[in-house]
């Protein structure tokens, strides 16, 4: 068993017009908070930025595929420059409603599909990180296990790089995500409890087909439209606060290597 860590990272993905956002933000220690490719505009670009103000919770952009219709959760066939572009431009949306509440941006964190393809994608990881480092952001989330490519090419770039894992979602046994379409997608609230308190004790998540699957995670992620999303939030949180652990963002000086080994 791998040393017991003393912090965690626990974050949601907020500023998707979900009905539980206030209710899960004080629980969380960061937000990804969606910034006008999948969903999000101004106005709830504000109201999010105003909670982790209210709550102390670290903001980050989620930026996507520029698919409104889809939610972000479909493939788009577009050149590195154009997903650069692309991403640069929701995250500096994010930061210029930003600047004018007052709150600094810590992280950045994929959504959906562009989250997923780039697990396995150097050529689109490599574009989602050069927008993060032209952004000036250097903090950058995605998906913790030795078959992800994502964190490895912003790493090259010196961004420092915060290996996930998902309490909510099911995993396959090559340590992706699995597929949403598919039964075993999305964990209930007492099971998500006790994969989000497996990974960050052990860094191990038991995958959809049985196999036990490594995730040297720092950040563990909840999804905040779910209908269980404030209780499961609540309850992960206390969970991880009574097996000592210490929930807040990770430090921005932690080493590529940490997260990832």
């Amino acid at each position: 068993m791998p040393n017991k860590p003393l912090t965690i990272d626990l974050n949601a993905d907020l500023g998707e017009g979900s009905a539980h956002e206030e209710a899960v933000m004080p629980h969380v220690s960061s937000a990804n908070i969606a910034c006008g490719g999948h969903t999000g505009d101004v106005s709830t670009m504000r109201e999010s930025l105003r909670l982790t103000e209210v709550y102390g919770v670290a903001a980050g952009a989620h930026p996507s595929f520029p698919d409104r219709v889809g939610f972000g959760r479909r493939a788009l066939e577009m050149s590195p420059l154009e997903v650069t572009a692309a991403v640069r431009e929701q995250i500096e949306a994010l930061k210029e409603v930003a600047a004018r509440v007052g709150v600094t941006l810590r992280h950045v964190k994929p959504h959906g599909m562009l989250y997923n393809m780039a697990v396995k994608d150097p050529a689109l990881s490599l574009a989602i990180a050069r927008a993060v480092a032209a952004s000036g952001i250097k903090v950058y989330y995605g998906l913790a296990g030795q078959n992800s490519v994502m964190l490895e090419e912003a790493a090259k770039l010196g961004l420092t790089v915060v290996g996930e894992g998902f309490a909510d979602r099911g995993y396959a046994p090559d340590g992706s995500l699995w597929p949403r379409s598919q039964e075993g997608a999305l964990r209930p609230k007492k099971e998500a409890v006790e994969q989000g308190l497996a990974i960050a004790l052990m860094g191990q998540v038991t995958a959809v087909t049985g196999e036990t699957v490594e995730v040297p995670a720092r950040t563990l992620c909840l999804h905040g439209d779910g209908a269980e999303a404030a209780e499961v939030a609540r309850d992960l949180r206390a969970a991880l606060e009574d097996a000592g652990l210490r929930v807040m963002p990770p430090e921005p000086a932690s080493t590529f290597g940490r997260f990832l080994r």
